[in-house]
């Protein structure tokens, strides 16, 4: 089959398996999800969560973040790592929201890129995830599983995988099958340990199987 129908089967495959996949990162309004994922950069969704507990409640809204000491947020999101640019990233978007935006996380993809802090993958979980438009958000699990089973060829540069990824998956089909990623890689096509293709549903289509056919 060619890389449109593997897509394809792939993303039938993966909705079987994970039907519930969505972000892992909590959030309940969209300038939340704008911080969590700047700290979720080199940092795990379930530390992040943590952190942001006590980050929102002491600053609650965009204005009050955006009004926050760089110091004080630093100390509060140290956990994460990468704390003084984080801090730094995170209250000079707030400011540009609440000068900008009217305290709104807008809903234009090259809007959201030209906030502090918000890169491509950012920016497309934000139109994903907040207002429901196609995205590709090619994090570490989306570049290599995507590689792995063959949807894109020896590709490692994020931009160029999601423009991979653009050519053969539907869009209304992007972000659910990225989110599905990243629990497969989770749980199945790990990272630091050998895959279990033993118990992988895509075994079969896969070229690192095809290439490593006793992988378990």
């Amino acid at each position: 089959m060619d890389k449109r129908e593997l897509a394809l089967e792939v993303i039938r495959r993966l909705k079987d398996e994970y039907p519930s996949s969505d972000c892992t990162l909590d959030y309940d309004e969209a300038w939340k999800l704008l911080v969590s994922v700047r700290l979720a950069a080199q940092c795990t969704d379930a530390r992040v969560n943590v952190v942001t507990v006590g980050l929102f409640e002491k600053y609650p809204s965009v204005d009050a973040l955006a009004g926050a000491e760089e110091d004080e947020i630093e100390k509060i999101v140290r956990p994460c790592g990468l704390g003084r640019s984080k801090a730094r990233d995170i209250c000079a978007c707030m400011k540009r929201l609440r000068d900008d935006y009217a305290g709104h996380v807008p809903d234009d993809f090259d809007a959201l890129l030209s906030l502090p802090g918000v890169g491509r993958k950012s920016a497309n979980l934000i139109m994903g995830d907040v207002f429901g438009r196609p995205a590709i958000v090619t994090d570490t699990h989306c570049i290599r599983l995507s590689n792995r089973i063959g949807l894109v060829d020896h590709l490692k540069d994020p931009a160029k995988v999601e423009k991979a990824l653009w050519e053969i998956v539907p869009p209304q089909e992007g972000n659910g099958l990225c989110h599905r990623l990243v629990d497969h890689g989770r749980e199945v096509c790990t990272a630091r340990t050998r895959p279990h293709c033993d118990r992988c549903v895509l075994a079969d289509l896969c070229r690192y199987h095809r290439e490593n056919p006793d992988a378990v």
